[in-house]
């Protein structure tokens, strides 16, 4: 069975209680799944992003969030497991194939970039998404683990390193289900 990049946008009614656990019901599970609560600097919680192996040992990526700027907002799994003290701990994106950065780059992408999540004028967003062949769920959760990025704008998915998607908004670390 081929796991299929999986976009959509929903009605602020059908988002109403949905989780980034719930977009993935129906994906089929094979190694484990991991959850980053997505906080904001202060501390609010603004959703989650949730990670799991799939068939061929690709990565699927559910993000759900709320309580943030209406508009396309660029999301990123990045290469270390750290949010604090400032979102820069978290490191540039995830790439351990040296690639360069965006969808539309014709050389290949960061095994951690994804499309851009669009926000609703409700402040609600999800985004579910097989991330590049090679991503694996082992290869996120190396030594130092992974967090999960949401910036400021939106990614333009060619500019190298970061698609000028502006400041880190909002930040999780990948932790256990």
């Amino acid at each position: 069975m081929r796991i299929p990049v999986i976009l959509f946008a929903a009605s602020a009614s059908l988002l109403a209680g949905c989780t980034a656990d719930r977009q993935l019901e129906g994906v089929e599970a094979a190694h484990g799944t991991v959850i980053a609560p997505l906080m904001k600097a202060d501390g609010t919680a603004v959703g989650a992003a949730t990670a799991m192996a799939v068939e061929g040992g690709r990565v699927a990526v559910a993000v759900s969030v709320y309580g943030m700027t209406p508009g396309k907002h660029g999301v990123h799994v990045h290469t270390v497991g750290a949010c604090t003290p400032t979102f820069a701990a978290a490191g540039g994106h995830w790439n351990p194939g040296s690639m360069t950065h965006g969808l539309n780059d014709p050389a290949g992408q960061h095994a951690g970039d994804m499309p851009n999540v669009e926000v609703g004028a409700d402040g609600t967003g999800t985004l579910t998404y097989t991330l590049a062949p090679g991503a694996t769920l082992a290869g996120m959760l190396d030594a130092d683990g992974s967090a999960f990025v949401v910036h400021a704008g939106e990614d333009d998915q060619r500019t190298d390193p970061a698609g000028n998607s502006g400041d880190r908004v909002a930040c999780g670390v990948f932790g256990a289900r």
